[in-house]
């Protein structure tokens, strides 16, 4: 798989944060000329995610597990042979994005499961840790979501911040479809704002903070006049319940925002 250059940059920093001047311990207990196999296994059920990374720390790796499968508790994932100083300065690292990435796809899982029978399809957001979202964002379509904009270059959302700074919803509206051509989505706020936004012709429309009930009632005034989306606050309690309100999509910012890091370990074995 050809990465993303900004991944495999990101990988290389890692490690020399890690490593900086040399894995002191390594060096001073093992052998140059050691070689080793290690073994990744699941600790614990969970959706993976990141093995597509492995390469960028090993020559050697047999990946026995793909991202988006479910492992169980003592699968084997991934094992790779090498000089055994460099496998055990690079098991951390490699450990770091597999735990974290595979949290991320585990919590996406969760979300979709829960929508299961709808229409309704999840939908990741910005809310990333600095620097991973890319990553991040592969994990949790690995999960089931979909995902939304990659970032402030590629779609057009107007929130309620651009709304007041711009004099209101036909103003931002109009402001942005003179200035791109690219997706419009918009925030409404109130009924006043709902439907000046459909009257302006609006395709996509955020419903921010309400609750299940509001939603439906406000996802039947649209009546199929423009996409709805709802966000804020969504919980793995509530998905369902938002889902069902009707609309298109649900945003969750707590897949990347709040997903653990998952249980994998990593064993070393001479060869």
């Amino acid at each position: 798989m050809n990465l993303h250059p900004e991944i495999t940059e990101g990988v290389r920093r890692a490690l020399e944060e890690d490593i900086g001047s040399g894995d002191v311990t390594t060096r001073a207990t093992v052998g140059e000329s050691q070689i080793a196999r290690g073994r990744y296994l699941a600790r614990e059920r969970l959706v993976l995610a990141g093995t597509d990374l492995l390469p960028l720390f090993f020559d050697d790796v047999s990946i026995l597990k793909h991202d988006g499968e479910v492992c169980s508790d003592g699968d084997v994932i991934a094992t790779v042979t090498g000089p055994a100083r460099l496998l055990l300065e690079r098991e951390r690292v490699s450990l770091n994005y597999l735990q974290r990435l595979s949290g991320v796809a585990t919590l996406a899982r969760a979300f979709v499961d829960r929508v299961a029978g709808t229409r309704c399809q999840v939908l990741d957001t910005r809310k990333t840790t600095p620097g991973l979202r890319r990553l991040e964002k592969m994990a949790a379509a690995a999960g089931g979501v979909t995902n939304h904009r990659m970032g402030l270059y590629d779609a057009i959302l107007i929130k309620n911040n651009h709304i007041t700074a711009a004099g209101g919803v036909r103003a931002a509206i109009e402001r942005a479809r003179a200035a791109s051509t690219l997706p419009i989505e918009i925030e409404v706020r109130t009924r006043a704002e709902l439907a000046e936004a459909l009257a302006c012709g609006a395709g996509h429309l955020l419903l921010d903070n309400l609750t299940p009930s509001a939603a439906a009632e406000w996802v039947r005034e649209v009546n199929g006049r423009a996409t709805t989306e709802l966000s804020g606050g969504v919980t793995l309690e509530t998905v369902r319940a938002y889902a069902e309100a009707g609309a298109d999509f649900v945003s969750v910012g707590a897949i990347t925002h709040s997903a653990r890091a998952m249980d994998l370990s990593f064993r070393l074995e001479l060869t």
